[in-house]
């Protein structure tokens, strides 16, 4: 069994219906790279960066650069349990890896010639990645729309300059006092 990456048209559904014994059964479109040691690195999600490495049997889940280590563990944990539902990564396997922030498991091998667990694990992370689409590019758009609200805001969340009453002394803080653990201390003296 192989994967077939194909960035042409799909193929119509009388093709499709002539299986050819050896020929690839589905078709995945991720971020991928090969790495020179064989490892498979997916660059899909926002959050982490998965490192499938088969010489090993081992998946890798690092955090993204700029991601806090809070919601790259919910994501890990997520995709984790996700894998471990569809049997291909051993349940008590899954732990925390030796680079800060990343989490780690063992592929489970397979009784069956037929039978790839890199290919599967890797069709499964596609099918995992559909799910979690929507939830980022909502996430993107929200933040887009912040930014833009922020940076030209409307009419009525705007001022005309000279709106707001000025008044010389504003808050909790006077001018001229000295703040600090000393500061008050001269003006309670005399």
């Amino acid at each position: 069994m192989s994967i077939k990456v194909s960035v042409t048209d799909p193929q119509s559904d009388e093709e499709q219906k002539q299986i050819v014994p050896g020929a690839p059964q589905a078709t995945v479109k991720l971020d991928m790279r090969k790495a020179v040691d064989g490892s498979v690195l997916i660059y899909d999600h926002p959050d982490i960066d998965i490192i499938i490495m088969p010489n090993k049997q081992k998946i890798v889940l690092i955090g993204g650069d700029g991601i806090e280590l809070s919601e790259v563990y919910d994501t890990q944990n997520h995709l984790f349990r996700h894998l471990v539902k569809k049997g291909l990564v051993q349940h008590d396997s899954v732990k925390g890896g030796n680079i800060y922030g990343s989490m780690e498991g063992i592929i489970l091998g397979s009784t069956s010639e037929d039978t790839n667990p890199i290919q599967l694990t890797i069709f499964q992370i596609s099918k995992w990645m559909d799910q979690e689409r929507p939830y980022f590019q909502a996430q993107r758009a929200y933040l887009e729309r912040e930014e833009d609200r922020l940076l030209e805001p409307d009419d009525e969340d705007s001022t005309e300059l000279g709106e707001v009453p000025h008044e010389e002394s504003k808050g909790s803080i006077r001018p001229g006092w000295i703040r600090g653990p000393f500061g008050l201390y001269d003006m309670w003296r005399t």
